[in-house]
């Protein structure tokens, strides 16, 4: 009897023990099942976070597309004119535009000066023609420069392929000098000129018949100094092209893509301001329709 009750106790105790190992079996497993849970929950939170942010992108790229696309389609309205050219290559207003406006214009662009002066330009807010040569733009180097001058918002004019005299030349020579230059620019920043200056000044009647028929404004100078060699330092330059006696409303100022013009351009810049002369921008100059 004394050992039924023994084995009975141990039994008893036996399934105690079991209990308590069950409970914290059961308990572990709770856990684990909580874990499991959290760590699910914290991989679908990342899933729509990443998720969420690959939509968000998504959606920022297709809206700078149709900045883009809209911008293409909706280009920048033109501006009216104001100003047309004179007999002595000077402008004037067409109505009642301001009188006291001088422009710039830089030939023999790009050589190795142009994109700087573009650049000068642009930071002080100056807009100006800039004269190409086709000679200059053979090279994928001039070609990058031509592009970076038009980038920075400077109409380029036609100055003949190779800077020849054009009376010297032959009608279908003078032809590719014009009409093959333009082809040329067109290719790169695809736009022909407007404007059109012959080297020296030299006109003959067929280069006016071809800008006529290119629609470009023939277009010569009122004055320059930076070809003559006195003039040939930064300093003499500015300050002859803002005291010059030639300096009056409508002036049409000759520059050239040379070393000491391009140190004298802020200068001159700021002298022709200090004079109240406001820098003439070429998109409210008329030109052939």
């Amino acid at each position: 009897m004394k050992r039924w009750g023994i084995f009975l106790c141990l039994l008893v105790l036996l399934a105690a023990c079991g209990g308590v190992n069950g409970q914290e079996d059961g308990g572990k497993e709770q856990e684990k099942n909580k874990e499991q849970a959290t760590q699910e929950a914290d991989e679908k939170k990342d899933s729509a976070k990443e998720e969420n942010e690959e939509n968000k992108a998504e959606k920022e790229e297709k809206s700078e597309k149709s900045e883009e696309a809209a911008a293409e389609a909706s280009p920048e309205e033109p501006k009216e004119v104001q100003y047309q050219i004179t007999g002595n290559w000077g402008f004037e207003p067409i109505k009642d535009a301001n009188p006291n406006v001088a422009l710039l214009t830089i030939d023999d662009a790009p050589d190795e000066h142009g994109v700087e002066m573009a650049e000068t330009l642009k930071a002080a807010e100056a807009p100006a023609i800039f004269f190409v040569n086709g000679h200059f733009i053979d090279s994928e180097e001039g070609k990058e420069e031509l592009k970076k001058i038009h980038e920075l918002g400077f109409p380029i004019g036609n100055h003949t392929m190779t800077h020849a005299s054009l009376p010297d030349l032959s009608q279908e020579e003078q032809k590719e000098e014009i009409v093959g230059l333009n082809d040329k620019i067109e290719k790169i920043i695809g736009e022909r000129p407007k404007f059109f200056r012959a080297p020296f000044g030299q006109n003959t009647e067929y280069s006016k018949q071809l800008a006529a028929e290119e629609k470009m404004l023939l277009m010569n100078w009122t004055y320059g100094y930076d070809w003559n060699e006195e003039y040939m330092e930064a300093d003499k330059l500015a300050d002859i092209m803002v005291n010059t006696e030639l300096l009056g409303n409508g002036a049409n100022l000759l520059m050239h893509d040379r070393e000491w013009t391009a140190e004298a351009l802020d200068d001159i810049v700021e002298g022709l301001r200090g004079k109240d002369y406001e820098l003439l921008d070429p998109a409210l100059i008329k030109t052939p329709n």
